[in-house]
Parts: structure tokens; C-alpha cells; sequence
């Protein structure tokens, strides 16, 4: 984990919980809220510090708490989280990707493995062929070895 790469997880992590938490609750609540709604900005900033040393830090079942959390909250909704391919490439799906693997998914299309890794769909078909991916039976990728192969010291842990 790189300085620059907790600095843009912990200002993404900021970014949506403002924008999904805060500011709506900034526009139902109105001026009457501010002096509240400026305590929990500054305690989100302090938070989300946490959350990403969390997040990119060496306790695998810390982050995958940490990860299903923010998850929970920032997206909520009533079906699995399937997020687009894009989201895989903010800071937040890139540390959701190493420390979780796909949150609601043992098994993943070639499309969305490529984006959990950064590379093509043709790359993790040749990862695949080489026996550096695993190929789930029922199709697609298994989503543990994409997670293996993003944080291969993190490898062990209580996350299926």
C-alpha cells in the first residue's frame, strides 16, 4: 500500500459518503442542520481515514468488514451488489477488489474479472488458459482467485 493510494481510497470513501449520505441529509434537514451536519462532515473525514487504513491495512478480516460495511451503506438496495465495469476501476472498487473479491459473487463473467483486475477480457482468458485464474464450473472466474491473484499475501483469511 502506497501513501498516494490510502490518500485516493480515503478522498473516494469521503466523496461518497458526502454525496450519498450527507448532502441529502443536508437537503431534507435545511439550514436548521448545519451545525450538525458540519460535526458529522469532520468526523467522516476523520472516518474515512480509518476506513481506507482499514481497507488497504494487513488484517484481511478487518477489511472485508471494513469493505462489506461501506458496501451495505453507500449502495444500498434490495438485489446483490453488481456494480458497472467502471466502478472496478475507482479507488474503492480497486480496494474492494484486492482485499474482498466481489462482494456478493463466488463467480464472475470474464468482462467483470478483467475489470476487477485492471486488463482485458483477452488477458484473463489467457490467465485463465495458463492456470493463473481459476475457472469457475459453472462459467466465468471465480471470484477468489481474482482476489488471490490482486492480494496474494492476503490470500488466508475468513472471507469464502
Amino acid at each position: 500500500m502506497t501513501h498516494d493510494e490510502q490518500g485516493a481510497l480515503e478522498q473516494d470513501i469521503l466523496r461518497l459518503v458526502g454525496s450519498r449520505l450527507l448532502d441529502p441529509l443536508e437537503i431534507l434537514l435545511g439550514d436548521g442542520a448545519s451545525g450538525a451536519l458540519e460535526e458529522l462532515r469532520a468526523k467522516a473525514r476523520h472516518d474515512a481515514a480509518t476506513w481506507a487504513a482499514d481497507l488497504l491495512g494487513p488484517d484481511r478480516p478487518r477489511a472485508v468488514h471494513t469493505g462489506a460495511r461501506l458496501i451495505a451503506v453507500l449502495y444500498p438496495g434490495d438485489a446483490a451488489f453488481d456494480p458497472p465495469l467502471e466502478w472496478w476501476r475507482t479507488p474503492l472498487g480497486r480496494a474492494i477488489a484486492r482485499r474482498v473479491g466481489h462482494p456478493s459473487a463466488d463467480r464472475v463473467p470474464y468482462a467483470v474479472a478483467g475489470a476487477m483486475l485492471g486488463i482485458t477480457r483477452q488477458g484473463v482468458h489467457d490467465l485463465v488458459r495458463r492456470g493463473k485464474l481459476q475457472q469457475h464450473p459453472d462459467g466465468g472466474v471465480a471470484t477468489r482467485s481474482v482476489r488471490e491473484r490482486l492480494d496474494p499475501g492476503g490470500a488466508h483469511g475468513d472471507h469464502p
